[in-house]
Formats: C-alpha cells, structure tokens, sequence
C-alpha cells in the first residue's frame, strides 16, 4: 500500500530507503547529500560500483550498512561521469529505476521502504508525471510504501503499518 506522507525521510522506520541519482553522482544536493553526510561510506561504494559495472539509466544498486541500513541508489539521471554535473532525469529512466526497484524490494523480501517525490528535485521531473509512476510500478505490491512528499527536517513522519 503506498502512503504519502510528510516528515523527515531520514527517519524513516522503513526497511530501505529509495532515491533517484546519476551514476557517479558527486551528491552534493538534495538527499543524496544528506545520504552521503550521513553514511560517508555509501558514498564511497556507489563510486566504486559504478566504476566496475558502468551502470545505465534505469538501473539500481543497494548498500547496506551497520544497524542493518539499507539505501537503494536508482539510476534516474543522465550524466556523472568524470565530474561533469549530473543532468535531469527522464520519466523513462525512472520508471525503468522504478521496475529495478521493485525486483529488488521482491528479492530482498522488504516489508516496508521509503522514498521522496521521486526526481522531482535535482531531477527536475513535475510530481503529476512521476506519482502514476510509482503508483503503477510499485502500487500492487503488498508492502508498505511510504512517499515523503513534504519534508520537515527532524520531523518523524506517521508511517502506518509500522
């Protein structure tokens, strides 16, 4: 079931947290950039991972960490490569990171998983295109999906069914 919800993603109760970024992202804005203040040694392992595999857009990779986090990195933008500026992101791209972020949620058995208005920030995607995204991708999971659509620093949001 997705929820939208207002808060501070960061504390989320979720099993995983989802987000949209370029392959060899500096992330340096939005999120990403709380992500990688946050757990420097993500950071670190998605450049390392992009260099070995040359991921596309569409593609998704997730890191684990200690307490049992977990982040998963979906491709949605263009761009990233040897400290060019990552580009805008498509509605193709994220609905392909959508359809890769669904075959994970199934693999790893997630129970719940967070994620923002998806590409609408750094993206540069409108809401009204990438909600029915989401709906349609991850809709008929039988999960909690939890999309922070407001957020308030410092600010648990409720998150039903946890």
């Amino acid at each position: 079931m997705i929820h939208e919800v207002e808060g501070d993603i960061l504390l989320t109760k979720a099993q995983a947290i989802a987000h949209g970024i370029a392959s060899n992202d500096p992330m340096k804005q939005g999120l990403a950039l709380s992500l990688h203040e946050r757990y420097p040694a993500m950071h670190k392992d998605f450049h390392h991972w992009c260099h070995q595999s040359h991921p596309k857009p569409g593609e998704a990779w997730i890191w684990g960490g200690a307490g049992n986090v977990r982040i998963i990195n979906l491709i949605t933008q263009e761009g990233g490569f040897k400290g060019e500026k990552p580009g805008k992101a498509s509605v193709s791209n994220v609905n392909h990171a959508l359809r890769s972020l669904k075959k994970i949620i199934q693999k790893e058995g997630y129970s719940s998983i967070a994620l923002p208005r998806l590409a609408t920030g750094v993206g540069g995607l409108d809401w009204a295109d990438v909600k029915p995204l989401i709906e349609s991708q991850l809709g008929d999971l039988e999960i909690q999906v939890y999309v922070y659509t407001v957020f308030h620093a410092g600010q648990q949001a409720d998150e039903p069914g946890i």
